[in-house]
């Protein structure tokens, strides 16, 4: 464990993923019932929203997961970091990193995990920009967010 409480494992992913690197990158916006879903290819740096994992439990989710994994052939997994305003942790950073370590576990694929304080409000800022706030919309912020929380890795891959 590093001083800030994450593995090893998980904090050299840059290291060994430098950004001028090719390939696909998936992103998650971890929640206890909605997970949001995006993809990025680290050649274009540019996140685009994919879908959401409607699942409360982990082997549900978990296996959602894979079905992604098999498809897009990531070589990065960027997992948002729910962490109060001041920076601390709670119940459910706990449980993303359990998440983490559980993806690395089981798909032998780095995960980064990014700081991902305000993502949700900036994807509903943004939904609503688009003319599709509301609760009509409401389950598209996952997936925005994992958007917003994938490109502040591409934009700047060493910062988290």
């Amino acid at each position: 464990m590093t001083k800030n409480g994450s593995s090893l494992a998980t904090q050299d992913a840059s290291a060994a993923f430098h950004p001028a690197m090719t390939g696909t990158v998936l992103a998650f916006d971890f929640g206890a019932k909605y997970t949001g879903v995006a993809v990025g290819e680290f050649s274009m740096g540019v996140a685009h929203p994919l879908g959401l994992i409607v699942a409360e439990g982990s082997a549900a989710r978990m296996n959602e997961v894979a079905g992604l994994v098999t498809e897009w052939k990531p070589h990065l997994l960027v997992l948002g970091l729910p962490l109060t305003m001041d920076g601390a942790e709670h119940d459910l950073t706990r449980r993303c990193r359990r998440f983490a370590r559980q993806l690395e576990a089981r798909f032998g694929i780095p995960v980064k995990l990014v700081d991902e304080r305000l993502s949700s409000a900036a994807a509903e800022e943004a939904l609503r920009a688009a003319g599709k706030g509301g609760r009509k919309h409401k389950l598209h912020a996952h997936q925005v967010s994992a958007q917003i929380i994938l490109q502040s890795y591409f934009d700047d891959p060493y910062s988290s």
